[in-house]
C-alpha cells in the first residue's frame, strides 16, 4: 500500500503522473490519496496532514509525500524506516514529524540511479525519484539498497517541543476547518492538570483542560487534546482561531495552572 499527500492540487496531470510512474513499475501497488490540497509550499501542513492519516494505514504501508519548494536544489531526498512503515519523500521537514512518532530506526538518502526514472528532471522529483523509490519500496526492495545511511535529517521547528520550567514551548502546526488551533504539544507532554495557563502572541488564557468540545457553555473556550494526539485551543461551535487572531506557525506556550 502507498500513500500520496502533495500540494499537487488535481487541476494539472501531476498527480497522475506519479501514479502512472509507481503502477508501471508495480502493477499491484494500492493507492491512496491522503490530500493533495496542502497548500502550495506549505510545508508544516503538509507535515500534518501525514501526520494526522499514517497511524491508521497498515504495517509496512509506504507514505510518498511531496510539498518540496526546494526541488532541483541542494535539499536530500530520503527515505525513512520506522517500526511502523516507511515515508519517501525530501528531505525538508514534511516527513518528520509522523515519522517520530512511530519511532525512527534509519533514514537513507535516496542516491541510487537504478531506483530512479532514466531520464530525472530539475523540477519533477515526486515523479521522477520518490515515486519510483516508492514503488520499488513498497515491491520489496531493502531499504538499504536506496543509498546511504544519514543521520542527520532535517528537523524542522514544528516537529520540536521545548519545556522551560512547568512551561512547555511550541507552535501552532494546523488550524482546522471548524477554527481549531491545533499545537505540535503531543498527549504525551501534556502533565495531567483540570487547569492550564495558554499564552499565544500577546493573548493569555486560563482554561479548563477537558476531553470534549461541549464541556463548556457555547462559543466558550476550552483546552483538550483532539483526536491527532495533538493539544487544542477551541471554541465550543465557534472559531478559536478567528476570534484570538492566531495562524499556523505562531507560538504558544502552555503550563499547568
Amino acid at each position: 500500500m502507498i500513500t500520496l499527500t502533495s500540494d499537487f492540487g488535481l487541476k494539472d496531470p501531476y498527480v497522475a503522473e506519479m501514479k502512472g510512474v509507481i503502477l508501471t513499475i508495480n502493477p499491484k501497488a494500492n493507492l491512496i490519496d491522503i490530500t493533495h490540497d496542502v497548500e502550495k509550499f506549505n510545508i508544516r501542513m503538509g507535515a500534518f496532514m501525514l501526520a494526522s492519516a499514517a497511524p491508521y494505514f497498515p504495517k509496512g504501508t509506504v507514505n510518498l509525500a511531496v510539498v518540496d519548494p526546494g526541488v532541483g536544489m541542494e535539499r536530500r531526498a530520503i527515505l525513512v524506516q520506522t517500526k511502523q512503515s516507511f515515508f519517501v519523500g525530501p528531505d525538508n521537514g514534511v516527513l518528520i514529524l509522523a515519522a517520530q512518532t512511530q519511532g525512527i530506526e534509519h533514514i537513507y538518502e535516496l542516491t541510487n540511479p537504478k531506483f530512479m526514472l532514466t531520464k530525472v528532471s530539475f523540477t519533477f522529483h515526486g515523479r521522477d525519484v520518490f515515486a519510483p523509490a516508492a514503488a520499488q519500496l513498497d515491491m520489496g526492495v531493502e531499504p538499504s539498497e536506496f543509498g546511504p545511511e544519514i543521520q542527520d535529517a532535517v528537523t524542522p521547528e514544528f516537529a520540536i517541543v521545548k519545556r522551560r520550567d512547568s512551561s512547555l514551548l511550541g507552535e501552532v502546526l494546523h488550524v482546522d476547518g471548524y477554527g481549531n488551533i491545533i499545537t505540535n504539544i503531543n498527549q504525551k507532554e501534556m502533565a495531567k492538570t483540570k487547569k492550564v495557563n495558554v499564552r499565544l502572541q500577546n493573548l493569555s488564557l486560563n482554561l479548563t483542560f477537558a476531553k470534549t468540545y461541549a464541556q463548556v457553555k457555547l462559543q466558550q473556550p476550552i483546552a483538550l487534546i483532539g483526536s491527532h494526539d495533538f493539544l487544542e485551543i477551541a471554541l465550543n461551535q465557534s472559531s478559536a482561531a478567528e476570534k484570538f487572531q492566531v495562524m499556523a506557525g505562531d507560538k504558544i506556550e502552555i503550563a499547568p495552572a
